[in-house]
C-alpha cells in the first residue's frame, strides 16, 4: 500500500488525482460505495483486473461488476439498450443496482470472465463516483474482501487482510446499506435476478410489471456451470467457523436453544428483541428484526465478528424470505454452505 487517504468529510483534489493517476496505471484502490467497499481498477485493462483476482484469491471464471458514472459511459460499453432495460436504468440508477448487458470489446475479457455479457452499475456513493467521472474510467470494483469471507462495510474489518494487496486505500465510513448490489438480467422480456440486493423483487415489479427470480438463489450452482453475477457460485460471505442457519419458523427460538444444549462452544448471531430468550454465552446482536435495512448493514460486521469469539459453532437467526429479508437469506445461506435447519 503506497497510499491511505481519509475522505470520510470530503474528497481532497490533489488525493484524488494520485488515485486517478493509480487506476491510469493499472493499480488498485480500495475504495468505498454505497453497499460494500470494492477492490477497484481499470475495467478496460487486462493486466489490471487479474491483478483485482489476484488481490482477492478469486476464481477466474467468476465474473466483475464494471462501475460506471453516467449514461452516456453505459452506451460506450455495451452494445445496445432495450426498452424494459432502459426502464431499470432509469429506475433504479444511480444506485445498489447491477443489470447484466451484452458487452462490446472495450471491456475487457478478464473483468467479464470471458462472458459475451457484463454486469453494469452506477454507485451512489459521492467517492466511487467522483473517480469514475474524474478519470472517464469505468471501474471494475468486486467486494473488498479475501474472496469467500465476508464483505466489508468499514475499513477496520478489511485493512488487515488487504492492506498489502492494494495500492491505495481510501476510508469513506461506514457504507450505508451493508449488501451488495441486486444483480438482474433482463430474459425475454422478464427482469429476472440473479442476485438479490437492496433493490427488490417488489421494487423492480412497480417499475416493469413482471420479475422472476433466478433459481440459483438458494441453490449450490455446479463448478462447470457458467455464471454471469458474482455471488452465484462459489462459498461466499462466510467465516472460518462453521456456521448454521435456523431458518424463520414459529419454533425459531425454540430450534436454536437445542443446538445451544447440544454443544458446548457456540455463538449465536441473533436479532437484540431475542437476546433473553435464546440462552447463549456469546451473543452477536445484529440489529432489531423490525428493521432489516439495520439487519443488513449489520450482516457482514457480525459474520467477521464470529471468528473472534473462537468458537466451534456459529448459529445464525434467519428473516422470512420476503423483501429485503430475501437478500439478507440468501448471503446467510451462502455464509452458511447451504447447512439451514427449517
Amino acid at each position: 500500500m503506497k497510499y491511505k487517504f481519509d475522505w470520510k468529510d470530503k474528497i481532497k483534489n490533489e488525493e484524488l488525482e494520485k488515485v486517478i493517476e493509480i487506476i491510469k496505471t493499472n493499480g488498485l484502490v480500495l475504495v468505498p460505495t454505497e453497499t460494500v467497499y470494492g477492490i477497484a481498477a481499470s475495467a478496460l485493462s487486462d493486466e489490471a483486473c487479474k491483478k483485482i483476482f489476484i488481490a482477492k484469491g478469486r476464481a477466474q471464471d467468476n465474473p466483475l461488476i464494471v462501475h460506471v458514472s453516467d449514461k452516456e459511459m453505459i452506451r460506450r460499453l455495451v452494445k445496445n439498450v432495450s426498452d424494459i432495460e432502459e426502464k431499470l436504468i432509469n429506475a433504479f440508477m444511480p444506485g445498489p443496482f447491477t443489470l447484466v448487458l451484452e458487452k462490446n470489446n472495450v471491456i475487457c475479457d478478464t473483468a467479464s470472465a470471458k462472458n459475451p455479457t457484463i454486469g453494469i452499475r452506477m454507485p451512489s456513493n459521492s467517492i466511487i463516483h467522483e473517480i469514475i467521472k474524474e478519470s472517464q474510467i469505468p471501474l471494475a470494483a468486486p467486494s473488498a474482501n479475501i474472496s469467500g469471507k465476508p464483505s466489508g462495510t468499514c475499513i477496520e474489518d478489511i485493512f488487515e487482510e488487504l492492506k498489502d494487496n492494494v495500492d491505495c486505500i481510501i476510508d469513506g465510513g461506514e457504507c450505508k446499506i451493508g449488501i451488495e448490489s441486486t444483480v438482474v438480467k433482463v430474459i425475454n422480456n422478464v427482469p429476472t435476478i440473479l442476485r438479490p440486493g437492496y433493490v427488490t423483487e417488489e421494487d423492480i415489479r412497480k417499475v416493469c410489471g413482471n420479475v422472476r427470480l433466478s433459481e440459483n438463489l438458494f441453490k449450490k450452482v455446479e463448478e462447470n456451470e457458467k455464471v454471469e453475477s458474482p455471488g452465484m457460485k462459489y462459498r461466499h460471505y462466510a467465516p472460518k467457523t462453521k456456521c448454521v442457519l435456523v431458518a424463520k419458523s414459529e419454533n425459531q427460538i425454540a430450534k436454536i436453544n437445542e443446538i445451544l444444549l447440544e454443544n458446548e462452544d457456540v455463538c449465536v448471531i441473533g436479532f437484540k428483541e431475542d437476546r433473553d430468550l435464546i440462552n447463549a454465552k456469546k451473543y452477536i446482536n445484529v440489529g432489531s428484526k423490525y428493521n432489516l435495512e439495520e439487519v443488513a448493514r449489520n450482516i457482514f460486521s457480525a459474520l467477521r465478528k464470529v471468528d473472534k469469539e473462537n468458537v466451534d459453532l456459529a448459529v445464525i437467526e434467519g428473516v422470512e424470505k420476503e423483501g429485503l429479508g430475501l437478500s439478507i437469506m440468501n448471503r446467510l445461506v451462502r455464509a452458511c454452505e447451504n447447512k439451514v435447519i427449517e
